[in-house]
């Protein structure tokens, strides 16, 4: 098949589920390298920081046509647009480029990602950061790998990653500088980035949650999170041996991964900045 002038694979229905979406966010993120290359140009969404390109639009085609011949009973949901009603129960949650803005600015810092969900909860996640070759994968039935390999830092001889507090970890995070100026949103906020050891704000989610996984970033916290941006990480996280989980503050909904007690501390220090 081709997308615009650029070919892209056509998948075997008869991959397993979790060998479908590291195929899928495979293709996708190439893809999107390749539009990259050849010259891209950007919509605003929300803010000049929340951009839409081409290659977001042609990724997620690409992955929804698949899933369509791959998957035609599943329903699919996608960050551009793509809601397809399925009858099986289950659905697809896209995310064809995570960190547009990096994308379109010449960063590595990107990634393509998918996750699988039935009624109860996330079945799997994939995010593939195509400058930097990484494939993370994992969920119910599978444990995390990177490339292949089993991620394996919270489940060490010590246990020591989740057993670590968030004041001796570096928290990966993002907020939007106008959510700053919202004593509602900027209180908790700060909370829970003053408990930790550093922080790091890399402009995309998935990257982030795959790294946390992996053991690059101790923990991760964001607010207000779609669930394309924290389906594939709370997967693979969670199948690496980690913890997640979410808290209503003040009106808003914060997510949060990493190991048992940074979690732990994060829920806290998120909520020490109720005003209720």
């Amino acid at each position: 098949m081709t997308i615009g002038r650029h070919s892209a694979v056509e998948l075997d229905p008869s991959l397993d589920d979790y060998e479908l979406a590291a195929a899928l966010v495979r293709e996708a993120g190439q893809l999107a390298a390749l539009m990259r290359m050849a010259g891209l140009q950007s919509e605003q969404k929300t803010s000049v920081s929340d951009v839409v390109t081409a290659a977001d639009h042609a990724a997620e085609a690409y992955v929804l046509e698949q899933l369509r011949r791959c998957r035609p009973d599943d329903g699919i949901l996608g960050e551009e647009g793509a809601s397809v009603p399925g009858t099986s129960g289950r659905t697809w949650v896209i995310d064809p480029v995570d960190g547009t803005y990096n994308f379109l600015h010449g960063s590595t810092y990107w990634c393509s990602a998918i996750a699988l969900k039935d009624a109860s909860d996330v079945v799997l996640g994939a995010i593939f950061q195509p400058d930097e070759d990484k494939l993370w994968a994992g969920g119910r039935a599978r444990p995390a790998t990177l490339n292949g390999e089993p991620l394996t830092v919270f489940h060490d001889d010590r246990g020591a990653r989740n057993s670590t507090a968030v004041a001796e970890l570096g928290a990966a995070t993002y907020i939007h500088p106008s959510w700053l100026m919202d004593p509602l949103c900027a209180m908790p906020w700060h909370a829970a980035a003053t408990s930790a050891a550093a922080l790091r704000m890399l402009g995309s989610g998935s990257c982030d949650l795959g790294r946390v996984a992996d053991g690059q970033l101790g923990c991760w916290f964001q607010h207000s999170c779609p669930e394309w941006d924290w389906l594939p990480g709370k997967a693979i996280v969670r199948a690496a041996g980690g913890a997640v989980d979410t808290v209503r503050v003040n009106g808003l909904e914060w997510f949060m991964a990493g190991g048992t007690m940074a979690v732990r501390e994060l829920r806290a220090a998120l909520e020490s900045g109720s005003v209720a």
